[in-house]
Parts: C-alpha cells; structure tokens; sequence
C-alpha cells in the first residue's frame, strides 16, 4: 500500500469532536494507513463546535471562493486545514457560514435534527469532490465514515461518473451501530433529483431516515467495512444481496486488516 493514495471522507474526527467510535475509528484508520506510506487526506465538516484557535485552522484561500450549486442555490465553499500534533496529517474541513456556523453538530437545544441537515449533507459531498479536484489528488480509495458524508458515493457513481480523477477509486464505506432517530427534510430526494435528474438510484433516499441513506451508500460502494459490532440487520441483508466484499468488525489488529482489505480491494 505504500505510495497508494486513500480520501477518508467522516461526518466525525477526533480530536476534534469527541470520542465515538465513529470519529476514533475515522482517526484510527487514517493513522494506521499513513504510518505504512500511504498518502492520506482526511475530510469533515468544519462544524461551529470545532475550536478553530485551538486546533489552528486556517482557510486555504486558492481552495475556497468557488460556489456550489444545492437546490438551485449557490452557497459558498469555504475550505480550512488543520494538521493533527504529532501525525503529519492533513484535515481538510469542508465550512460555509449558513451550513455550518451553528454551535451544535447534527441538532438544536431541543435534540431535534437541524431542518437542513439534508441540504448539508449535500454541500458536504459536493464539496468534498471539487476540493480534491481542485487539488488534482486522484485517490485510489475512498472511505466513508457516518451518516453526513454517506450521499458523496451516490454522488461519485452518479453526478460525477465522467470525472478522470475518481474513475479508478474504490469506494469503501463503514457501518456504525446507532445514528439518528426520525427523518430528514422530506425534500432530500428532490434535491438530489436537482443534480441528478430522474436517477433511479435516488429511489432509496425517498423516504430519508438513517437506514435508507446508509443503504444508498451502500448501494453505491464497492466495499464495506463493519465498524462497530452489530449493525442493523436491514443493511446486512443488502450487503449480501450486492455480494459485497466484506470486512467484519474488527476489535484488535485493526491496523492490519484494514490495510490488507484495502489492497484485497485494489488488487481485484
């Protein structure tokens, strides 16, 4: 894998926000990859809750300034980066005032769901493509961690099929236990169907829960790992029936597994 080139793509990074086993799993992985050579970029949202001072963000000005179009509204794409002590790693931060500025990650106060958290997932992915594309950065896998990140494969299978730069990437997406309860906006698919016209894959995503966009996720993968120790039997029946390869979860040696099911997949 040394020389090989792998996007990790999280809605969590520690130490960032705190410790899940999403956002370890999301951190550990990266790290044990970029231990062994592998060039690495590690994405997330740059949500209000992120100590900007602290943790010694900085916009990238050649990388911001272009707008990304959601539901037929330009929003502006603000890219920051930070590097993790001690790693020599490089966290991209995918920020926009209006998405997310907010002092809370996924819900308000009340622990209800922001009402455009849809409309962030899209800038989300959409902004991640153009920013690696901005860096001419062809990764040979991309991994997906958590909900927030899990429409940029759909995304890359469908809105950018035509782009050279991911047309020889593996997409590789984790499960976690749990996420939210309830739906987001009902409009989701429409806004989709925005860039997407009347693609049948946006089908899954009609009625928004969290099971129905990991599903998309997984539909739009070409692996899939198992990041916590019992996932929702709904998704493991897809899984399945795609006959995806599979990594089953993994408590210890987690380092090396992954490595070798990144090159099993490269190598296929």
């Amino acid at each position: 894998m040394k020389d090989k080139r792998i996007l990790f793509v999280s809605s969590e990074v520690v130490p960032y926000l705190p410790e899940t086993e999403l956002s370890s799993t999301a951190f550990t992985s990266a790290k044990n990859a970029h231990s062994k050579g592998v060039q690495t970029r590690i994405f997330m949202p740059r949500y209000g809750v992120i100590n900007e001072r602290r943790h010694q963000l900085h916009e990238v000005i050649r990388l911001s300034g272009m707008n990304l179009v959601v539901n037929d509204i330009d929003m502006p794409l603000i890219i920051k980066v930070a590097s993790i002590p001690k790693e020599r790693m490089q966290v991209y931060f995918i920020d926009n005032e209006e998405y997310f500025k907010r002092k809370a990650v996924f819900t308000d106060e009340d622990d209800d769901l922001f009402e455009d958290n849809d409309e962030r997932a899209i800038f989300f992915a959409k902004g991640v493509v153009e920013t690696v594309k901005k860096l001419n950065w062809a990764p040979d896998i991309i991994h997906i961690h958590g909900w927030m990140a899990s429409l940029l494969p759909l995304y890359l299978k469908e809105f950018y099929k035509e782009e050279p730069l991911f047309t020889e990437s593996k997409i590789v997406t984790s499960l976690y236990k749990g996420g939210f309860e309830g739906e987001l906006d009902s409009g989701l698919a429409d806004k989709v169907r925005f860039d997407l016209s009347e693609n049948e894959k946006i089908s899954t995503i009609e009625t928004p829960n969290h099971t129905n966009i990991l599903k998309s996720a997984i539909e739009n993968s070409d692996a899939i790992i198992h990041g916590s120790e019992t996932i929702d039997e709904e998704l493991t029946s897809l899984i399945e029936e795609k006959e995806l390869p599979v990594l089953e979860y993994q408590s210890e040696n987690l380092k090396e597994s992954y490595l070798n099911f990144y090159t099993d997949l490269l190598s296929e």
